[in-house]
């Protein structure tokens, strides 16, 4: 640990942070827009420049490093008039279309102009205008309003795992644009929409749809996946507007997936149900609740009469809330039944008496960054869980082992140690091979059935299985995963 000194208050900060990380820790702002918690340090900004005692010039907190007795000072003169001076600079070419920017009341630019700005500019020449991009369907672009901060072009590489934006020139002439004739399509890519401290890229499905005062929030869990994303539901006059993450460093950290954030659109899809239907003669037609509901119940019951309440049976969709579900179970066992299950796609449960309660990764979703070596099986995993695939690339970054076994050879944009591409038909046979191989490198007895199961199986021909299970023993904590 090492003893600065932060605006007077003393405190300690592990060995190798920043003056950044130390203001934090004491809640002692300060102002920036290329720094982000989960991003490299590029220190292009300038925004958070500090006075150091016996530096001869205002310091970058962001990119500094602490050192044993420094002194520290956040609001002095000097950092105050430099913070004023980068501030200047950069509303030079900034806009003045705040009344029209959808950025308009969570602007980083905006808080900060109010704060360091001055009242007037002495900037009399033309502002620069910059060619707006296509970036998809997703995301919009005013780039004049670009402050080339490169939060973007960061998270593409380090986060998303590939670089979909970039920087060209220099100076007043730098701009970020996409490679030529591409859009930006990773499964990651609204994530910049958040990052962006300016107007420069905005949400394209929620432009000029609200503003966001004039939004409630609710806090709630992404429905598209296992993963359970926490996220924030923007609502106005019982409409969805708008979906942003919700931070949890156990779950999601700070980042959505695009199927999570912009699925809200179809709740308001012309195809969707809003009235209940009941069949008459062949035909759908539509009824009010107060019919549906007792058509339901008359038929509940009749048919309880009929053939016993154990003739009948719920299928509750995983994607409803608990509560539904709850009121689910509650009727039917009123009738008398058990006969309650939200598994739709599953078509074998013989493993039901040997599961100890609900399957799980085994570990917390935060441990995966943590794993030296790990197997995926039968997953897609970017289109599957883009979140854990993010966490993944992450943990190879810091050295982890990556083994996969799938029918389909896709691009998870990190380098994989071992990769088995099979036929579904054929994936047994190699999981066995990778058992059988990681039993001859450990040496251990095999059940009598583990022993007919795999003592057909000829290993000596496979390169792939011993790389696999050797990866496995060898990087611990590991983990095996199933699609």
């Amino acid at each position: 640990m090492v003893n600065i000194e932060i605006d007077g208050k003393q405190i300690s900060v592990p060995k190798g942070s920043t003056i950044m990380d130390g203001a934090k820790q004491i809640g002692v702002y300060i102002p920036h827009f290329c720094y982000h918690k989960k991003l490299s340090i590029a220190a292009n900004c300038r925004m958070c420049l500090v006075q150091v005692e016996k530096a001869p010039k205002p310091l970058p907190a962001c990119a500094t490093p602490v050192m044993d007795g420094m002194k520290v000072y956040t609001h002095s003169q000097q950092a105050v008039t430099a913070q004023k001076g980068v501030m200047e600079f950069l509303l030079i070419n900034h806009p003045l279309d705040c009344p029209i920017c959808d950025q308009g009341g969570e602007c980083q630019l905006q808080d900060l102009a109010v704060g360091y700005g001055a009242s007037g500019s002495r900037y009399t020449e033309a502002k620069r205008v910059v060619v707006n991009k296509n970036l998809g369907p997703l995301i919009s672009t005013d780039m004049t309003r670009c402050i080339h901060c490169t939060r973007c072009v960061r998270f593409g590489q380090e986060i998303a795992g590939i670089m979909e934006l970039g920087m060209v020139g220099r100076g007043e002439h730098s701009e970020i644009l996409s490679f030529v004739g591409k859009t930006v399509d990773s499964e990651l890519s609204g994530n910049v929409i958040d990052l962006c401290p300016v107007g420069a890229l905005v949400s394209k499905p929620f432009r000029y749809s609200a503003r966001t005062w004039e939004l409630s929030r609710r806090k709630s869990i992404s429905p598209h996946c296992g993963l359970g994303s926490n996220l924030i539901v923007q609502v106005k006059q019982n409409r969805v507007m708008r979906v942003l993450p919700r931070d949890n460093e156990a779950i999601n950290e700070c980042w959505l997936s695009d199927k999570d954030r912009f699925s809200y659109e179809g709740l308001n899809s012309e195809d969707r149900l809003t009235r209940p239907m009941i069949k008459r003669e062949g035909q759908w037609c539509e009824c009010d609740w107060q019919e549906a509901l007792e058509f339901t119940a008359n038929a509940l019951q009749t048919i309880k009469q009929k053939y016993g309440a154990k003739s009948i049976a719920a299928l509750g969709s995983a994607h409803s809330t608990s509560e539904e579900l709850f009121l689910l179970q509650k009727l039917l066992r009123a009738l008398g039944s058990g006969n309650i299950d939200h598994r739709l796609r599953q078509s074998d449960f013989r493993a039901d008496k040997k599961m100890q309660g609900v399957p799980w990764l085994g570990s917390s979703i935060a441990d995966i960054s943590q794993l030296k070596s790990a197997l995926i099986i039968g997953s897609t995993i970017r289109k599957d869980h883009p979140l854990i695939a993010q966490r993944l690339r992450q943990a190879v970054k810091n050295g982890m082992q990556l083994n996969i076994v799938n029918p389909v050879d896709d691009d998870l944009l990190v380098n994989v140690a071992n990769k088995a591409i099979v036929a579904p038909g054929a994936m047994i046979k190699k999981l066995a091979e990778i058992l059988k191989a990681a039993a001859e490198i450990k040496g251990v007895e095999q059940t009598s059935g583990l022993q007919q199961l795999i003592s057909s199986i000829d290993v000596s021909s496979t390169a792939s299985a011993f790389s696999i299970a050797s990866s496995l023993i060898e990087n611990t904590p590991s983990a095996i995963y199933f699609g």
